[in-house]
């Protein structure tokens, strides 16, 4: 009866001591910011929106994208991939504004260099958001369930 007892008590022991009650990895603030972006970003650039407008709304979107990119960093959520998503907004970016520039000097706001980036950083923004979605959703190694 008392080997009985004792296994028992080390059994319930046992499950007693994995780490059932983890924090939340699901990162709340992330997923209202990278909403809040995907939003925008849908709003803003929909299948109506001007190249003009959309540029317009853009140059909004860096400071939620850079509070994102801050929180991944908090969180050390950085992979290769998010790096790569980010720099390819960065190089988007640059080619927009480079063809904004090139767009004002001929006077064709419509220019098609102009249009191709936009399109070009709105899905690099689409990208991102993508990667840094994976990051906030993929469950930490072990998923925080693991025996102690």
């Amino acid at each position: 009866m008392a080997a009985l007892t004792c296994v028992a008590a080390l059994g319930a022991l046992t499950a007693g001591c994995r780490n059932d009650t983890a924090p939340a990895w699901e990162y709340p603030e992330l997923g209202a910011t990278l909403s809040s972006l995907s939003r925008d970003l849908d709003e803003r650039c929909g299948p109506t929106a001007t190249a003009a407008g959309c540029a317009e709304h853009l140059d909004g979107l860096t400071a939620p994208t850079e509070r994102a990119f801050a929180e991944v960093l908090d969180h050390k959520l950085l992979d290769v991939r998010t790096v790569a998503a980010m720099n390819e907004l960065d190089r988007a970016r640059e080619q927009r504004s480079t063809a904004a520039r090139e767009a004002r000097s001929r006077q064709e706001p419509r220019h098609l260099t102009f249009r191709r980036a936009v399109a070009a950083e709105e899905l690099a923004y689409r990208r991102l958001i993508t990667e840094l979605e994976r990051l906030r959703t993929a469950p930490p190694p072990g998923d925080g369930t693991d025996p102690v």
